[in-house]
C-alpha cells in the first residue's frame, strides 16, 4: 500500500510539474541565452520570519529588490511564503500546479516540505551545471551540505550552508568569575565548583536552565547523551539515550545542580522569554546560547549591570573528552530549479547563484548602496548600522536576498562592530574545536510519525517520553538508576520499530547524515 501511494503521489507531482512549468520554449531559451538581456524567472522564498518581508505590500516593487535586479541583470518575480505557514503553503503550491522556476526550501532536498517532489522529477539534477558554471559555490560548500541537497547520488539543490555547524556556545559572566578567583572551568567538576562559587556570591541562577533542556544541555553534550541524536551500538542504530551509563552521568550532573540550588527549582517550566529576561537582567552566571548573540548579551546585561563582562569560553568537557552541544544541520535553506526550465535559463540561474559569492555581491547584500548606506575609503567600509527595529528588519531582508551563501554569520558586518572580532574568534577558534555529532536522517524516519511521543518534536530536543523521565529523575521522583527501565519502556512503546528502520536506513545509506564529534 505504501509503495502504491508513493507511485500515485509521484505521478501527480510529475503532472503538476509539467502543467505548471512547461516553459522550455524556443523563445525562452533564446532570451535566456542573450546575457545582455535581464534574466526573467520566478522564485518562491521563505520570509524567514523577517517583518520587513512579511509586511511588504508588493515585494516585487521593493527598493532592494529593484536594486538587486539592476546589479544582477535580472527580472525576478518573487513569491514570499511566511515562515509560520511554510509547510502548508508549500503543500498547496505543489498540489495546485503553480510551481515557480526556482523554489526555496527550509532544509534539504527530501524534507517533508518538499512533498516528494524531488523523487517525482519536478526538479532537475544540477551536478553538471554546478561543475561548469558555479566554481565559487563548488569550492565553498561543505560536503555535508551537498549530501543534504542530494538524492540518490545526484545534487538537486543549491544550499545556503553553515561552514561551522557548531553554533552554540558556553557564555560566562567573566566579572563574576574574576570575583571567585577561579580559572575558566575545563571539566564538568570544574564547572560545578564555579557554579557553587557563583551561588556564594548571591547569583540567582548560577547556570541558567530551561524547559526541555533547550539551550541548557551542557551536561548531555559533555557526556555524549543528547537525546535527539542516534549512534551505532551492538550492530544497531539507536538513540544515544540507550547508553545508560552516559545518561546516568548526565542526569546526576543536573540533579547535583538542582539539589545545590545551582539551577532554578522551577527550571522545567522556564520558557524562552523568562530565560532571556533572567540573563539580560544579570541573574545568570553561565548559560548556553548561539555565539552570534554575544554582542547583544553584552549590551543588554550591561544596561542592568554596568560593570558586567560577558565572554564565550570553551565548553567544559566530560570524562570522554567531548564538549559542546549538538552540531547543527549543514543546510539552512536550499534552492531547486524546475525541471521544465530551459537549459539556457538554468545556466543563467546557476551563474546568478555563483555571482552571489563575489565581493561585489557580498558588499551589496551586507551594506547596501554606497553613498546611501555606507562609504568606502582605502578599502575600509564605514557602514551606517541601523538603530531601530525597522532598520534592522530592512538590513535582514537585504541579507535574505542573498539566496546562496554561508549563513553561519555575516562576517563583513560583524567585524565592523565593537567587539565583533570576539564573536568571529569564538566561531573560528573556540567552537571550531567542539560540538557533538551523531547519526541523523533526511527525511525523518517514517516511524517517527507513528510514535510521536518517541520522536523529537524539534531537531534539538529529546522525545517527550524521554524528557518526562529526565525531569522526574532530576526532581527525585524516580531513581536515576532506573534508566535501563526507561529504555525498555521506549522499546515496548514503538522504539523497537524505530531502531529497526534506523538500522535499515543506515545499512542502506538511505538519507543518512553522520557527523563526527569534535574533541580537539
Amino acid at each position: 500500500m505504501k509503495k502504491w501511494i508513493s507511485l500515485v503521489l509521484a505521478s501527480a507531482l510529475l503532472t503538476v510539474g509539467v502543467a505548471g512549468c512547461g516553459k522550455g520554449s524556443g523563445s525562452e531559451a533564446s532570451d535566456a541565452s542573450d546575457e545582455s538581456k535581464p534574466l526573467k524567472f520566478s522564485i518562491s522564498l521563505t520570509t524567514s520570519g523577517n517583518s520587513y518581508a512579511e509586511s511588504a505590500k508588493d515585494i516585487n516593487n521593493d527598493k532592494w529588490v529593484k536594486e538587486f535586479e539592476k546589479r544582477a541583470n535580472i527580472d525576478v518575480d518573487i513569491q514570499m511564503i511566511p515562515l509560520k505557514d511554510f509547510d502548508s503553503k508549500m503543500s498547496i503550491m505543489f498540489a495546485g500546479g503553480e510551481i515557480p522556476d526556482v523554489v526555496q526550501n527550509v532544509g534539504g532536498a527530501t524534507d517533508k516540505s518538499m512533498s516528494g517532489s524531488i523523487e517525482a522529477g519536478v526538479f532537475m539534477p544540477l551536478d553538471d551545471l554546478l561543475k561548469e558554471y558555479a566554481p565559487n559555490i563548488m569550492k565553498a560548500v561543505p560536503k555535508e551540505a551537498w549530501a543534504e541537497v542530494s538524492y540518490k547520488g545526484k545534487i538537486y539543490g543549491v544550499p545556503t550552508w553553515l561552514s561551522n555547524p557548531s553554533r552554540r556556545a558556553t557564555f560566562i559572566r567573566t566579572d563574576l568569575l574574576e570575583k571567585t578567583g577561579l580559572p575558566v572551568p575545563k571539566t564538568m567538576d570544574d564547572l560545578l565548583n564555579v557554579l557553587r562559587a557563583f551561588k556564594k556570591l548571591g547569583v540567582p541562577a548560577p547556570y541558567q536552565a530551561r524547559e526541555n533542556f533547550k539551550y541548557a544541555d551542557i551536561g548531555f553534550g559533555a557526556y555524549d547523551a543528547l537525546g535527539y541524536q542516534f549512534m551505532e551500538k551492538d550492530g544497531e542504530v539507536v538513540p544515544k539515550f540507550f547508553n545508560a551509563e552516559n545518561m546516568e552521568k548526565a542526569l546526576n550532573f543536573y540533579k547535583t545542580m538542582y539539589e545545590e540550588g545551582l539551577i532554578q527549582k522551577d527550571f522545567a517550566t522556564i520558557q524562552a522569554p523568562q530565560y532571556t529576561e533572567n540573563i539580560q537582567a544579570g541573574n545568570a552566571g553561565i548559560w548556553t546560547a548561539n555565539a552570534a548573540g554575544l554582542l547583544d548579551f553584552r549590551t543588554k546585561i550591561q544596561e542592568a549591570v554596568p560593570d558586567a563582562k560577558v565572554d564565550i569560553i570553551p565548553s567544559p568537557e566530560g570524562d570522554n573528552g567531548l564538549k559542546g552541544y549538538g552540531l547543527y544541520s549543514s543546510v539552512n535553506t536550499s534552492l531547486y530549479i524546475n525541471s521544465k526550465v530551459s537549459k539556457e535559463k538554468a545556466i543563467r540561474i546557476i551563474k546568478l547563484f555563483d555571482w552571489m559569492q563575489t565581493p561585489e555581491a557580498v558588499k551589496f547584500f551586507s551594506f547596501g548602496i554606497e553613498g546611501e548606506n555606507y562609504t568606502e575609503k582605502d578599502g575600509k567600509i564605514d557602514y551606517k548600522f541601523p538603530t531601530d527595529k525597522q532598520g534592522n528588519d530592512e538590513q535582514g531582508f537585504r541579507s535574505l536576498l542573498r539566496w546562496v551563501g554561508d549563513a553561519t554569520i555575516n562576517r563583513e558586518r560583524t567585524e565592523l562592530l565593537p567587539g565583533g572580532t570576539d564573536v568571529l574568534k569564538a566561531l573560528d577558534e573556540t567552537l571550531a574545536h567542539e560540538g557533538i555529532g551523531g547519526i541523523g536522517f533526511v527525511p525523518d524516519l517514517e516511524t517517527f510519525s507513528q510514535f510521536p511521543d518517541l520522536a523529537s518534536k524539534r531537531p534539538d530536543q529529546a522525545p517527550k517520553l524521554i524528557i518526562d523521565h529526565m525531569v522526574k529523575m532530576i526532581y527525585g521522583k524516580e531513581p536515576i538508576s532506573d534508566w535501563p527501565k526507561v529504555i525498555e519502556e521506549y522499546k515496548q512503546k514503538g522504539g523497537n520499530e524505530i531502531v529497526k528502520e534506523a538500522t535499515e536506513r543506515f545499512k542502506n545509506n538511505d538519507g543518512i547524515l553522520n557527523q563526527s564529534s569534535r574533541n580537539q
